[in-house]
């Protein structure tokens, strides 16, 4: 055995979380796309994995003029376009002081107190950068403000640097993408996975699976796979997207808001880990068709798979860029659990994501024309 390979398997033994990547596609799907860089803009590493895995599936794949990636499969039916967003929440570089220090512009709805003490990771033109955000020390801070919480003003990367010739050198400018730095884990033999930006690469997960369960089937319709950028800033990529399919209908595949840990109250959500898809009735961004709703729902019944229903303040997803397009749009926005969004590390569940494929996977046999015009149709 070469030291190469010895060293390999010493690693694999050594790690679960390698070996479950080894022997589980699914698992090392889930740990790529958590684990590749892609705020806002910069969607650059996810939509290379996302191509890789969808093109030999796909009929054809082209792209909007944004960066979102349209996997086509199927010629002829309803056409159906079924999204994900490539994008997690970030940061960009705004301003490196003389001593070194990095400011840092945040992309998408980060809580100010979920940024201290993290690491991140800042892609500049000579590669990875690793950094951590630092604040005032706790010894030197005045009494009363030790428990406020910092703005996110205050708060600055730090490279190691000593200067900003130090920083330049490590090839960092104003406007390189940020992102955190919470590499995927096995959560302790749980069937749970540990990882940053589920919001929305758990959704990415579902399609590019979903994708492979029908992509040598006969089906109704023509699908259109969508991975989208820039949903963290307004839902952009969707609008570009289904400028581009002109969708009869539209699904989202999202990362729900889970409401079962300490301190939720359960007026804010329904949905708890481990106990299947979620499908959202209600956001501030979103009314879904109610057809299409029961359909979905009796999807699930046939299915098998249990279904949360939830509906959430505060929350917007790319089916309300959907709905808009192409003179309306029947939509649905599904999802699969996620605790803890927004922050560095979410955790997801296993049973739930593979259950939400198989959902998805039934709902998209079910839509054919006749199914799509009775969703379409408003008639009195």
């Amino acid at each position: 055995m070469t030291r190469g390979i010895l060293l390999s398997a010493l690693l694999v033994l050594a790690s679960p979380t390698l070996a479950s990547a080894a022997s589980d596609p699914t698992v090392s799907l889930l740990q790529r796309l958590a684990d590749a860089p892609g705020p806002p803009g910069f969607e650059e590493p996810v939509r290379k994995i996302m191509v890789e895995e969808m093109k030999p599936l796909a009929d054809s794949i082209r792209y909007d003029g944004v960066g979102g990636v349209i996997a086509q499969s199927g010629s002829t039916g309803p056409r159906i376009m079924i999204d994900a967003h490539m994008d997690e929440l970030g940061g960009m570089v705004r301003r490196v002081t003389p001593d070194g220090f990095i400011s840092m512009q945040m992309l998408g709805g980060w809580l100010d107190q979920a940024l201290i003490g993290q690491r991140w990771v800042i892609v500049g033109a000579r590669g990875p950068v690793h950094a951590v955000t630092g604040v005032r020390d706790i010894h030197v801070i005045p009494a009363d403000e030790r428990t406020r919480v910092f703005p996110r003003d205050m708060v600055f990367l730090d490279v190691g640097a000593k200067s900003a010739a130090e920083v330049a050198a490590l090839g960092i400018t104003a406007g390189d993408p940020v992102a955190p730095d919470a590499p995927f884990a096995e959560l302790n033999g749980t069937g749970n996975y540990v990882g940053k930006g589920w919001d929305d690469r758990i959704g990415c997960a579902v399609l590019v699976e979903a994708l492979r369960r029908v992509a040598h089937t006969r089906h109704p319709n023509q699908l259109f796979f969508v991975a989208t950028v820039q949903e963290e800033v307004g839902l952009r990529g969707a609008q570009t997207a289904a400028a581009v399919v002109r969708p009869d209908i539209g699904i989202a595949l999202e990362g729900g808001i889970t409401g079962d840990v300490p301190g939720d109250r359960p007026e804010e959500t329904q949905v708890k880990l481990g106990a299947g898809p979620g499908l959202f009735l209600y956001d501030s961004s979103t009314l879904p068709n109610r057809r299409f709703v029961a359909l979905v729902k009796d999807a699930a019944r046939r299915n098998g798979s249990p279904l949360q229903l939830d509906l959430v303040q505060g929350y917007g997803d790319d089916s309300a860029e959907i709905q808009r397009s192409n003179g309306g749009v029947p939509t649905v926005n599904i999802v699969v659990p996620v605790r803890y969004t927004h922050v560095h590390n979410g955790i997801v569940n296993r049973a739930d994501f593979d259950r939400t494929v198989d959902l998805v996977v039934t709902l998209l046999k079910d839509l054919d024309a006749a199914t799509v015009a009775r969703l379409r149709d408003f008639t009195p």
